[in-house]
């Protein structure tokens, strides 16, 4: 029985889902059925029943999932330990600054835990790189935002954020209970510097071209709004001073916050990290 397999199984148990399963697994559903229907014949029993909403577990299936976890887990834990005779465990993490979000604390605790022989070193990026030093080596895995080129990476979700446009409390426009683009197609924005990821600053600039300051960083945004009147897309629910408002926007999708990491790199202490942070952020 291949340890893929099993991972394969458990993502399709804790997602109750084939769909969701492969996204999460970054593979077609086809290969992930098969093999799940060839473990359920090599084993001689049901572990899934199907429907058209989704998937449910047998009796079967549920110690399949309990035996499975733990297996991966030891598997995990030995490539670590055998890891570790060459020296300190070691994982870079890079994140865009957002100290506020619960999720993130929430994860610190749980993977300090989890692995508490090894360090974890943290890389800050500003808001024009959004892998946060991923595509160059400098960080294992990026704990971020997209969108952005996602070529060669794998990228999980693990929560998805409404956002809002960010105005000065005194603009027209702040006691308004909700905004479209179109509201604010003749307003100045804030704008990323160029080079910055046309996925990224495509998203954050509404999908056009805009005129206005250009910013690096979060703070750099909310002076911008805060001096010359400036608009932007803000995170709903994130803590702005008093002289500034969020108002939803509509027609805006919500901002996904993901994990992403190198296809090709197969460090375990970065799939344990991705499966640790799942956890933190659907509590």
């Amino acid at each position: 029985m291949e340890l893929r397999t099993l991972r394969y199984f458990v993502a399709v148990a804790e997602e109750r889902h084939f769909g969701r399963a492969a996204s999460r697994l970054h593979m077609s559903q086809p290969p992930l059925s098969r093999a799940i229907k060839r473990l359920e014949r090599n084993l001689g029993v049901i572990l899934l029943h199907r429907s058209a909403t989704g998937v449910a577990l047998t009796p079967a299936g549920a110690t399949m999932l309990e035996e499975a976890r733990l297996l991966l887990r030891q598997a995990d834990q030995m490539r670590m330990r055998v890891a570790s005779v060459a020296g300190p465990a070691t994982i870079t993490v890079g994140m865009l600054a957002d100290g506020t979000d619960p999720g993130a604390t929430r994860l610190a605790a749980a993977y300090r835990r989890e692995h508490p022989d090894v360090e974890v070193r943290i890389r800050e990026s500003d808001l024009s790189d959004p892998t946060c030093g991923l595509r160059a080596g400098l960080v294992d895995v990026a704990l971020t935002r997209g969108p952005f080129d996602e070529t060669g990476l794998a990228v999980h979700e693990l929560r998805a954020d409404p956002v809002g446009a960010l105005l000065r409390a005194d603009d027209p426009m702040a006691h308004r209970d909700s905004l479209e683009l179109a509201d604010l197609a003749d307003r100045r924005w804030f704008r990323f510097p160029e080079g910055t990821d046309p996925a990224w600053q495509s998203y954050w600039n509404g999908g056009e071209p805009r005129e206005g300051p250009v910013v690096r960083a979060v703070q750099e945004c909310i002076q911008a709004v805060l001096w010359n009147g400036t608009v932007g897309m803000t995170l709903i629910g994130h803590g702005q001073p008093g002289e500034l408002a969020v108002i939803p926007l509509t027609d805006m999708p919500p901002n996904r916050v993901v994990a992403a990491w190198n296809k090709a790199d197969t460090n375990p202490l970065i799939r344990s990290f991705v499966q640790i942070a799942t956890a933190a952020y659907r509590d």
